[in-house]
């Protein structure tokens, strides 16, 4: 494995591997981590002589990559090592000829993430036991974590989900009626792109390039998002219907959301403050159905990415994660 210097400058490297599918599809994905004071050579996680007793791994949403240095750094502070996964077809991981965030089955994620959690492991200086893990997730990568950690019981020691999707955005008679309409053309033509009204508030209330305060490179992320293909949708509407049954997940969960949503077809000042995705209060029922220990954050004047928002409400959502990391990691990296 190389690790290179990351497009985020100093403190981040990153390393593309491959990782095979069930379906025997090798598909490249690429790990970022931090490693504070690289830049100077101090502090580089396997360089010093030892690595934080904890890691985190986190999940960027659809259309998405990892950029949030704020949030490595908040992890670092919390005594985790702190990687990001950029999934394939996303972000660090776009290779020509391949349709942007296209998926056929969530489960395709499962073998870069295992990897990615394998190589996590596989940092730890010899003779250290091997790093608790946390699991984080973002929107779509919110509900992939959830349906890999209910796969793979045992592995991570805490779940984190930033407003996961976990259900249609409505109610779920809307998943299940789009689920009816999706599928045969899924099955026959799985790479057909779905036309749907293009919206770009989200990324708006998000962008320095627009009314937002982050940097974003729209080649990865791009205003409009990527195209709907109608075997994306069919996967996400089929992820939703397993959350739906319940996952049983047995690990302690924190779900973070808004305090409230907008919607609609123009752009109205609220979005500044709320998240103009998804229902927040479908995924708060929804959230119900992930397991037996589940703690729900709503986050007052929060955009759909909390840890995106207004200064003063991330500084919250920050405070309350800490909070939840309190009682729920001991200070041998295991869960309470």
């Amino acid at each position: 494995m190389e690790w290179l210097p990351d497009i985020l400058g100093d403190d981040f490297e990153a390393c593309a591997f491959p990782a095979a599918g069930p379906d025997g599809v090798e598909r490249t994905a690429t790990l970022v981590r931090h490693v504070p004071g690289a830049g100077t050579g101090r502090g580089a996680p396997g360089r010093t002589g030892g690595n934080p007793p904890r890691a985190v791994l986190f999940l960027h949403g659809w259309s998405d990559y990892f950029f949030n240095e704020e949030l490595a750094t908040f992890w670092a502070g919390q005594g985790f090592a702190f990687y990001a996964l950029d999934m394939h077809n996303h972000g660090r991981s776009l290779q020509a000829g391949k349709y942007g965030g296209y998926v056929a089955d969530l489960d395709d994620y499962d073998a870069e993430i295992t990897a990615a959690i394998g190589i996590i492991m596989s940092l730890q200086p010899e003779g250290q036991p091997a790093p608790s893990v946390a699991l984080m997730g973002h929107s779509t990568g919110g509900l992939i974590a959830a349906l890999w950690a209910s796969r793979h019981p045992g592995v991570v020691a805490q779940l984190v989900l930033d407003s996961p999707w976990l259900e249609m955005h409505g109610s779920p008679a809307l998943r299940r009626a789009a689920r009816t309409m999706v599928e045969p053309l899924a099955r026959f033509r799985p790479e057909a792109v779905i036309r749907l009204p293009e919206r770009s508030f989200y990324w708006r209330s998000v962008s320095s390039a627009a009314e937002g305060e982050w940097t974003l490179d729209e080649n990865y992320r791009p205003p409009r998002a990527f195209p709907v293909r109608a075997g994306w949708l069919s996967a996400v509407l089929a992820g939703q219907s397993r959350v739906a049954r319940g996952l049983n997940i047995n690990v302690p969960i924190l779900v973070l959301i808004s305090g409230a949503s907008a919607n609609g077809m123009f752009w109205k000042e609220s979005m500044r403050r709320t998240d103009a995705v998804l229902d927040v209060n479908t995924i708060a029922l929804r959230a119900l159905s992930l397991g037996r220990t589940v703690t729900l954050e709503r986050i007052d004047g929060a955009l759909h990415d909390v840890f995106l928002s207004a200064p003063r409400v991330r500084a919250d959502a920050y405070n309350r994660l800490a909070r939840w990391l309190r009682a729920y990691v001991l200070t041998d990296g295991n869960s309470a």
